[in-house]
């Protein structure tokens, strides 16, 4: 093995025992059979932005609903500004009505016992293809009908009553949806989402991340003919998606390269793409806000040693071979313990603000931010509640 082989080695193992484990049960590659390592396609690391929140402004968020819900992935409010609406671990979409959380839809026609309260969000991995997982949330602004993308169901909707989903798409050029993730609506009813991968379903998501393998897609579904088309593909990990404020484009984000990609909708680029924004680390969800600017939720900053794994596949393949399980090897690619950040571009790509807890005190991670009425509402599909940080 290579110096920086036995480094990272290295650190792996401090980092289990950092955490308290015992990182000798077995390596993290003989959980994954039939793995295959690529190479990311990840910028210089001399272009990351280096900006960082030094005051570690997300510290000061309020935390909400502790222990009411498990995993709030997405949050969204409806027309009327009811809300919010999110998706949690055992896959119901539940909503705020102002006193308590109830129950407004689910996307499974199965749910069971199978599917009942459980400790923690990783705990429902096992029964989230029986159960449902719904991510990305969307209102219709004119009819008030939710889009939803469930992770194993594909592109849904429910009405404003609410109930069980009905589907829309579950494949694509005759390929299934593997992880459907995000989406946005446009002003015609079209619905332009995500497929993470065709390989790794999300209870699979550790293995999509260490392998970065490029099967994930960008799709548009159109309302008037019920057909499904391929807009953009062979991505790695893209994730959340949102429209510009003026509908000439969306921008969604690639997770493995980190990075922001804009697809041009209108114009003369129109049907093309281009790298939109390099990210200080891995992107979940984006979000537009009412001045068209672009929030991004991180799961944690980038390290050199993430970078490095990314650009040797060989390498990133032989540390998951050694004797520290799936889990911290996870944590250690992605850049350490979970510790939340969020960023905010212009509409033309410029970083405009940071603001993190990079000790991870009050908001451990976060995968969606929203902004509603000067503040911002963060989900996260690892944590048992939402953060609430008011701006200005």
């Amino acid at each position: 093995m290579t110096p920086s082989g036995i480094l990272a080695g290295l650190f792996l193992l401090i980092v289990a025992l950092y955490c308290g484990i015992d990182p000798f049960k077995h390596s993290a590659i003989s959980d994954f059979p039939d793995f295959e390592a690529y190479k990311v396609d990840s910028p210089p690391w001399s272009q990351l932005p280096t900006d960082k929140d030094t005051e570690n402004l997300l510290q000061r968020s309020d935390i909400k609903f502790l222990n009411q819900v498990q995993g709030p992935e997405s949050i969204a409010f409806d027309p009327l500004g009811r809300g919010p609406y999110t998706g949690v671990a055992d896959g119901r979409i539940i909503f705020w009505n102002g006193e308590s959380w109830t129950d407004f839809a689910y996307t499974s026609p199965n749910r069971s016992v199978l599917c009942s309260t459980k400790p923690s969000p990783l705990s429902y991995l096992k029964n989230e293809h029986i159960c449902g997982r719904p991510l990305g949330l969307r209102f219709d602004k004119k009819t008030g009908e939710m889009f939803i993308a469930d992770a194993y169901f594909g592109l849904m909707k429910v009405g404003p009553e609410g109930g069980l989903a009905t589907s829309l798409a579950t494949e694509a050029e005759g390929v299934p949806l593997g992880f459907t993730n995000d989406l946005d609506i446009d002003d015609e009813g079209n619905v332009y989402f995500t497929d993470s991968s065709n390989k790794y379903q999300r209870r699979n998501f550790m293995q999509l991340v260490f392998s970065a393998e490029d099967s994930g897609r960008v799709l548009k579904y159109d309302p008037i003919t019920k057909e499904t088309t391929v807009l953009v593909r062979s991505l790695q990990f893209p994730n959340g998606l949102s429209l510009s404020k003026d509908g000439s484009f969306f921008i969604f984000c690639e997770s493995s390269p980190g990075r922001l990609m804009r697809y041009w909708l209108k114009g003369e680029k129109a049907g093309t793409s281009e790298v939109f924004a390099i990210l200080p680390g891995f992107p979940d969800n984006v979000r537009t806000n009412e001045n068209g600017e672009f929030w991004v939720a991180l799961n944690c900053r980038r390290s050199l040693y993430n970078h490095i794994c990314g650009l040797y596949p060989k390498l990133r393949k032989s540390l998951l071979k050694l004797p520290v399980t799936a889990k911290y090897q996870f944590l250690a690619t992605i850049g350490g313990l979970p510790h939340a950040v969020v960023v905010k571009y212009s509409p033309e790509g410029k970083l405009v603000q940071i603001l993190e807890d990079s000790q991870g005190k009050v908001v451990k991670a976060v995968s969606e931010v929203e902004e509603k009425d000067g503040k911002l509402w963060m989900g996260s599909v690892l944590m048992p509640f939402v953060a609430v940080y008011q701006l200005g």
